[in-house]
Formats: structure tokens, sequence, C-alpha cells
């Protein structure tokens, strides 16, 4: 059986408690016993919850390929009700947030989303949900909610993206220089390979910018 490192943890302090403590008397056997039972039962309660997390984003995914929008939504707050201390729940609120924008359910798409910003222990996945959140504010011409939810501190991976929004932003406001600065910015801290490098240097020409020296060979 494999154990993640706080497992583990655990389990070294359990041993070097049995070896120090392993000739008291039978109470105080008995309580490391049964001290040990309670966490061996935790354990395993996680571990269930883990399995069941992933059975239900299992069968999220499937819907999302049915494009059941509908149960796709109450599956992901089954999910989040029952598992929200799993990776599992921000991962499928992220999932059904893009199921609820293709159904043009912005509603929906932007609680999934906020949900995540407001929970999840993830960077990467608060990261992902501010910046979809900044771009439907963008689509509902709400720039200064954009702006909001771009602001603040992002995992340096997320530099790149987090500029290129702020210029979409700042182009539908007409400000252009303002743009002209982030797709720049954008574009330096983009990697020469990116996917996106090359629709990020289509808009810098659309508005006047400087042509991007790193053309990536084919």
């Amino acid at each position: 059986m494999a154990y993640d490192l706080e497992e583990q943890e655990q389990l070294d302090n359990l041993k070097a408690i049995w070896k120090k403590y392993g000739n008291m008397a039978t109470w105080g056997l008995i309580v490391a016993l049964v001290a040990y039972a309670g966490w061996t039962a935790w354990t395993s309660r996680q571990n269930t919850q883990t399995l069941q997390a992933s059975q239900l984003y299992e069968e999220m995914q499937k819907l999302v390929v049915a494009k059941d929008n509908a149960k796709v939504q109450a599956v992901t707050e089954d999910l989040k009700a029952k598992f929200a201390s799993t990776s599992y729940a921000p991962m499928a609120a992220l999932v059904a947030a893009k199921s609820a924008f293709d159904a043009n359910d912005l509603k929906a798409a932007k609680s999934q989303l906020q949900w995540v910003a407001d929970t999840s222990k993830a960077d990467e996945y608060k990261a992902l949900a501010r910046i979809r959140l900044a771009g439907i504010a963008l689509d509902e011409k709400a720039y200064d909610e954009a702006l909001k939810q771009l602001s603040g501190t992002f995992p340096a991976q997320f530099d790149a993206d987090v500029l290129d929004a702020k210029g979409d932003v700042y182009v539908a406001q007409n400000k252009i220089e303002d743009a002209r600065t982030a797709y720049k910015s954008a574009l330096e801290k983009m990697a020469d390979k990116s996917p996106g490098r090359q629709a990020l240097q289509m808009k810098l020409d659309v508005i006047g910018g400087v042509a991007d020296t790193k053309v990536v060979s084919k």
C-alpha cells in the first residue's frame, strides 16, 4: 500500500510512540491502540473519499462529452458538497464552468469559477478560475470587474496569461497604449514555443506594436 508524505510521517510518529511506550501497562497500551484505530479509520475514510470523488469526476466527464450541461452541474454540485476537500472538487468545478459557458449559462459558469477562486487550496486552480472570470467579465463589458480579477498575485507560470488578458481588456476600453505595454510584457514572459505566442503577436501587430524578434522556427 502506498502512502503520501503526510501519511508516512504519521506512521513514523506512530512507530516512535510505540517504541517509547511499548512496555507500558495495559491502560497505556489500550489508549495507544484506540488512537491508532482512530487514525486508521480516518485514513481509510480519506482513501474512500478520494475513490468516490474520482468516480464522480469520471461520471461528470462522460456527461461533458454528451453535452448534458444540466447533469454536469448537478454532479459537480454533488461532488463539491461531499468531497470538497479532495482535488477533484476544484477540477470538476473548472470543467463544469467550461460546460456551462459552452451552453451559454454564464450564471452557472461564474458560480463554479468563483467557488474555485474562493475555496481551492491550489493556487494554480485559483489562477485559472480568476483568469476565466476575467474573460467572462470582458464579454459582459464589465471591464473594472475583469481587471479586478486580474489584479493581485498569481503563480509565476501565469504571468503571461494575466498580461495577455489585461491587454484584451485595455483594447476593449480603447486604452491602446496600455494594451500595447501589456501585450509586449506578455510576449517577454511567454515561452518561445508557447502555442499562444503567435496569436499574442498578431494582437500586438493589429494595435501597432513592434514586431516580435523571437520567431519560432518551424
